[in-house]
Formats: C-alpha cells, sequence, structure tokens
C-alpha cells in the first residue's frame, strides 16, 4: 500500500487483537481496518470507521490509537441496531366547515391588521423624516409600496378565502334546507297517515254509538224498581250501601227463575180467560181473508165463524203465518169468555221481528170494548151495557206480545163475559191484517156479584 495502514488482526480463538503499524512519512496518513468479526455487526461497524478516518495519525502513539481502534471495534461488535419505531400520531376529528371557515378568517383578519398597523408606522416614520435625505425618501416610498402591494395580494387572498368560506356556507344551508324539507315531507306523511288512521277511529266510535243508541236500555223507572226490589227483599231501606255483591247476585238469580216460570206459564204469568181449550169461543168476526180460494183456508165455517177463527185463541209458537187473517186493513173480532170476569188487562200478540217474512199485516190502533151477556145465545149487543175497556196503539219495536190495562176499573160495570176488539188500521198491509193471538187478563167475581148481574 501506498499510504500508512494500521491492519488489525483478530484472532477467533483467542479473541485478542494485535495491532501491526506501518508507516510511511512520505504518503499522507490513512488507516485501513481490517477485522474478521464473528457477525455482521462488527464487520459493518469496522467499515464505518475506516471510511470515516481521514486524518493523519502519523503525531499520535500507536498505542494509544490500537487502544482507541480496539475499543470502537469492541463497541461495534456488541452493539445492536434495533429497527426505530414510529409512533402513529392519533387521528384528529374533522372540524366541521363552518369552524374551518371562522378560524380562516380571523387568522387573515388579524394578518391585516398587523400589515395595517405596520403601514401606520412607516407612514408616521416617513412624516417624521420628511426632512431627511430624499434617497432615504425614496426608500420609504419603495417599501410602502411594497407594503401596498402585499395588501393588495393579502387583501386578494382573503376575498378568495371568503368567497370559498360563502361557498360552503351556501352549500351547507342548502344541504340544510334539502334536509328540513324532506324531514317536513316525512313528518307531514305520518301526521297525514294518523290523521286518517284517527279519523277512521272516529268513524267507527260514531259507528258504536249510534249502534248502542239504537239498543233498548233498560229504563230509568225499571232500574228504580229492580232497586227498591232489591231494598225489600234484603229489608234494607234508604241507602244501598249495606248490599253486597252476593245480594245483587242472589236476587237476580230469583228473577231469573220468576221470568223462567212466568215465560213456562205461558209467557205472562197471567190467567188468559180467552184461552179456547179453556173454553172460550169466537162467536163473530169480520170477513176473513181469503176465502174461497183455497190459499190461506178451507171455506167450511159454523154460524157465520170461519173454522180456523180458533187459531187467535191458542198459544202461538211464533211460526209465521199461524194467525187467523182479516180481509182489507181493518176488520173486527167478538169473543165469548170462558166465563165471567172482572177485566184487568188485555194481549194481543203477534210474530217476532226475528222470525217475521212482513210484519206489515200487524194490527196498530185498536180498541176493545165488554159487555156481560149471560145465558142468552143471541149475540146482539145491548149498547148500553157496552163499555169501553181500552185503547192502544200495538208498536212493532217493542215485545211482540204486548198488554195493555183496563182505562179504569173501578168506574166500569164490574163483570163481563163477552169482548169485541176492532181494528181501525195495521201497519200497512192492504190486502190482509193477521191477530196470531188475542188474551182477556182478569179475575172471577163473587158469587153475589155473579147473582147481582143476572137478575
Amino acid at each position: 500500500m501506498s499510504a500508512s495502514t494500521v491492519s488489525i488482526t483478530a484472532n477467533p480463538a483467542t479473541a485478542r487483537r494485535r495491532p501491526v503499524v506501518v508507516t510511511d512519512k512520505k504518503s499522507s496518513a490513512a488507516i485501513d481496518l481490517i477485522a474478521v468479526e464473528n457477525g455482521p455487526n462488527g464487520a459493518a461497524a469496522v467499515d464505518k470507521v475506516a471510511a470515516a478516518s481521514s486524518k493523519d495519525l502519523s503525531h499520535h502513539s500507536i498505542r494509544g490509537d490500537a487502544k482507541d481502534l480496539a475499543t470502537v471495534k469492541k463497541t461495534a461488535g456488541n452493539s445492536t441496531v434495533s429497527p426505530r419505531r414510529v409512533r402513529k400520531a392519533p387521528l384528529k376529528p374533522e372540524k366541521p366547515w363552518w369552524l374551518t371557515g371562522i378560524s380562516i378568517f380571523a387568522k387573515n383578519f388579524l394578518l391585516l391588521i398587523v400589515i395595517l398597523g405596520l403601514v401606520q408606522l412607516i407612514r408616521r416614520l416617513s412624516l417624521q423624516t420628511s426632512g431627511t435625505n430624499p434617497v432615504v425618501l425614496t426608500d420609504f416610498e419603495g417599501r410602502i409600496a411594497e407594503v401596498e402591494g402585499l395588501l393588495k395580494k393579502t387583501s386578494k387572498m382573503i376575498q378568495v378565502q371568503v368567497d370559498v368560506v360563502d361557498k360552503k356556507v351556501e352549500s351547507g344551508i342548502g344541504n340544510l334546507r334539502s334536509e328540513l324539507s324532506r324531514k317536513i315531507e316525512d313528518k307531514s306523511a305520518t301526521m297525514e297517515s294518523e290523521l286518517k288512521r284517527l279519523e277512521a277511529k272516529s268513524d267507527s266510535l260514531e259507528g258504536y254509538l249510534i249502534e248502542l243508541r239504537g239498543k233498548e236500555w233498560l229504563p230509568k223507572e225499571e232500574f228504580d224498581r229492580f232497586v227498591g226490589d232489591l231494598k225489600k227483599a234484603k229489608g234494607a231501606v234508604g241507602s244501598s250501601d249495606g248490599m253486597s255483591l252476593d245480594d245483587i247476585k242472589a236476587y237476580a238469580r230469583d228473577v231469573v227463575l220468576k221470568e223462567i216460570e212466568k215465560h213456562a206459564a205461558d209467557g205472562l204469568a197471567r190467567v188468559d180467560y180467552a184461552l179456547a181449550t179453556g173454553g172460550a169461543i169466537v162467536s163473530g168476526h169480520s170477513e176473513p181473508y181469503g176465502v174461497g180460494k183455497g190459499n190461506w183456508f178451507s171455506a167450511s165455517s159454523r154460524n157465520g165463524v170461519h173454522s180456523d177463527a180458533y187459531k187467535m185463541l191458542r198459544p202461538s209458537f211464533g211460526e209465521p203465518g199461524a194467525c187467523f187473517p182479516l180481509k182489507g186493513n181493518s176488520g173486527f173480532v167478538e169473543i165469548r169468555l170462558r166465563t165471567a170476569i172482572v177485566p184487568e188487562a188485555v194481549t194481543l200478540e203477534h210474530v217476532a221481528k226475528s222470525v217475521a217474512y212482513d210484519r206489515s199485516s200487524a194490527p196498530k190502533d185498536c180498541r176493545v170494548s165488554g159487555w156481560y151477556r149471560g145465558n142468552t145465545d143471541s149475540a146482539a149487543m145491548d149498547a148500553d151495557k157496552m163499555y169501553l175497556l181500552t185503547e192502544f196503539t200495538y208498536d212493532l219495536e217493542k215485545s211482540n206480545a204486548q198488554t195493555f190495562n183496563v182505562l179504569d176499573s173501578t168506574a166500569a160495570p164490574g163483570i163481563i163475559d163477552t169482548v169485541k176488539l176492532d181494528i181501525a188500521s195495521n201497519h200497512g198491509s192492504p190486502t190482509h191484517t193477521c191477530i196470531y193471538r188475542f188474551r182477556v187478563h182478569g179475575h172471577e167475581p163473587s158469587t153475589e156479584s155473579l147473582l147481582g148481574m143476572q137478575s
């Protein structure tokens, strides 16, 4: 080698380094480090030291240089290069557009204020030095021109940024408007559907109310009578606070049983003295409907009474058509009772609404008269002995069996054995009027009263 060379040979067996120094005073100093290491880190470190060495080491002692080189090599052999860890910075949340615009505007505004302050300071200095050298004034004017150019440039930049912010604001406002209008449309559609649902509910509720109004509720008089009967049954007077639910249930059970017994007892639980099976007969009637045509009755009759007239004096089981029809919308029926009685009430029955085909043939305005005939078989009536029992109107909306009390039984002669039902009109049928059943209620007089009537 032409330069000074220092060779360091490492013995792998003894791990000792023996430096060998060869000097040449005529050439520039150079140090070449040759090392044999067991690992790659040692060779790299030695190469690095050899490349960095460019000084003349002739004035140093060979022993000190050897120690230094051994130290460097030892350090390089023991060093371990670890990869550098890169720390990831946390992502900052993106600022809203309006906050970014305000920040940019504030920074530019502060910069403009600073520039204006500098301009004002320069102008004051130029005024104070107005009597100085013209060269200085020219320099100041140049600086003022530069500042003015900077101001114009800054104002343009600010204007551009303001325009950008303005566009962003307009864009945000447009988005807000579209979102708001969409939400309003959604809410309006929801409210419209809710309103329709409420309207449907109100219509159904109105229908329920109409249906409830059309139903027959318990009248106040009947309810008061029910409460009075309940108090009498329990023996309570005045307030009903002492009645328990068990008492009401027991009384209701008794009422139901009584109604069942009443229904079993001919439906009214009142004696019928116009019952055919009890001995009552039809002694006369107006022209029947359908005689001679064969569509309603046979033409057979006895003493001017049709053979089917007895149907109105027998229990009716609610069968449509099982009646005695009179021709036209008016007529009369005369009935001889089973015995002489003191009249109390009469009952007229028609087919029920639930099973009727047509109820226009039902009697409407009626009048009932009665008299005592006695043992005579003559059907002639004595006008002086006949008196009015009652007048009534049969209502199709009420029960099919309707009872009407005698007008004033105290003023009546007291005993009758014959009644006459006069029908002035029916409920619309022009061809016939049907009588399903007619009953007469009362009680039998004492023997003395009956003998007095016969005399």
